[in-house]
């Protein structure tokens, strides 16, 4: 396909996402429906789609319109290009610009933050309360591409052997400050999945800021662990490894159907994980020297990563979580032994759903005290992130 060609199918599937239709899902069933696509166009097309969910309001509010089309107008103008060698309609390429779109992209069209920066309006204090200074900064970095880590299994080696086993398959690799666990793929990032360190479990993808929160929890070997909330189960991946398997960690998560892969992944990574049955009778009150909890957020942290779901966000889905992150604590909190941890972590910004969040348990859990808490940003050294330590003093 052309750069033009390519453009044109990011019109369409745009504006089938605008109707309402998940970023992800068109995306694969466009591939499948256009088998002629090879996997460079394919990927360079979810690029521009992604690209341009990013920053989603801003595009719409230059292009004149939030529809495919004006998004890609806007989005070429930035990105340089040549309009009317690319806007040409011959063949798959986009129509020619009309004169009403010349002048629209030629204006000086004014923005307010949230349509500067891309985000829903109901969130504007929100975020520049729980961000402070670093809010500009902050919201600015999630409107480029997340970079692609990965997490070193160091049950079967370092980063140094890490890399160099990545390297023969000309996998690019630099170590991420400040987490000792994490490398940064520079070049070939989408070979990852089929290189042999990641078959043989030497590296797991993990953003870097998800293992900096695993490795604030302070899992130590002997330690038995509960990764209360465990999704895919990446943290407790990176929780097992921790704890050297001297212990043991114990999967749970409300809706099994998340942990499916876990068994898969564990067995990659020579992981002894038990994943809890549907009637929890793996979790036994006051059992566990460390309860992690990477609790149902906003997302605000990781939304470089799913652009589409800030779109979808609405205010009555932040007072609903934040309902079920209260409920969720207090459940979590019946595991912890007397001078264990509770781990609470989330991937917003928000402090609603953080500081707000833990002052609140804490409040209704007298036996429980704050020890520890850190806001991970793009700033440093990924995704947004937030972690606190919480000591059961009983």
């Amino acid at each position: 396909m052309t750069p033009a060609a390519r453009l044109s199918t990011a019109i369409d599937i745009l504006d089938q996402i605008l109707s309402g239709q998940p970023a992800g899902l068109t995306l694969t069933n466009w591939g499948r429906q256009n088998r002629y696509a090879g996997s460079r166009d394919r990927a360079a097309i979810r690029d521009i789609v992604f690209d341009c969910l990013r920053s989603l309001r801003s595009l719409s509010a230059q292009g004149g319109a939030q529809s495919g089309r004006a998004i890609i107008l806007a989005y070429a103008l930035r990105e340089g290009l040549d309009m009317d060698g690319v806007f040409t309609g011959e063949k798959y390429d986009p129509d020619p610009l009309t004169q009403a779109e010349r002048e629209m992209l030629a204006a000086d069209v004014p923005m307010a933050d949230p349509v500067k920066f891309n985000y829903p309006d109901f969130l504007d204090e929100l975020l520049k309360q729980s961000l402070g200074t670093d809010f500009e900064a902050v919201m600015e970095a999630l409107l480029v591409r997340a970079p692609v880590d990965l997490r070193v299994n160091r049950a079967k080696g370092d980063l140094a052997a890490a890399q160099a086993i990545l390297s023969a398959e000309d996998i690019a690799t630099v170590p991420v400050d400040g987490v000792p666990t994490a490398l940064r793929v520079t070049q070939n990032q989408r070979r990852v999945g089929q290189s042999k360190a990641y078959r043989d479990g030497l590296v797991e993808l993990q953003d870097a800021s998800s293992q900096a929160a695993a490795l604030f929890a302070r899992a130590a070997p002997g330690m038995r662990v509960l990764d209360y909330c465990a999704g895919g189960g990446g943290k407790a991946l990176a929780l097992y490894d921790a704890i050297g398997g001297d212990g043991g960690v114990i999967a749970h998560d409300i809706a099994t159907v998340r942990m499916s892969d876990l068994p898969t992944r564990a067995a990659r990574a020579g992981a002894r994980i038990t994943v809890a049955s549907p009637k929890h009778k793996e979790l036994v009150a006051g059992a566990f020297d460390l309860v992690f909890v990477d609790a149902p957020c906003s997302g605000s942290g990781s939304w470089r990563r799913t652009p589409d779901a800030k779109w979808r966000f609405q205010a009555s889905d932040l007072e609903s979580l934040l309902s079920v992150q209260s409920d969720i604590l207090d459940r979590a909190a019946r595991y912890v032994r007397p001078g264990g941890t509770l781990c609470y972590a989330t991937c917003s910004f928000l402090q609603s759903e953080n500081l707000d969040q833990v002052s609140a348990f804490l409040e209704r859990n007298g036996s429980f005290s704050l020890q520890d808490h850190r806001l991970f940003t793009p700033l440093g050294v990924g995704d947004g992130f937030f972690a606190t330590r919480l000591i059961f003093e009983n």
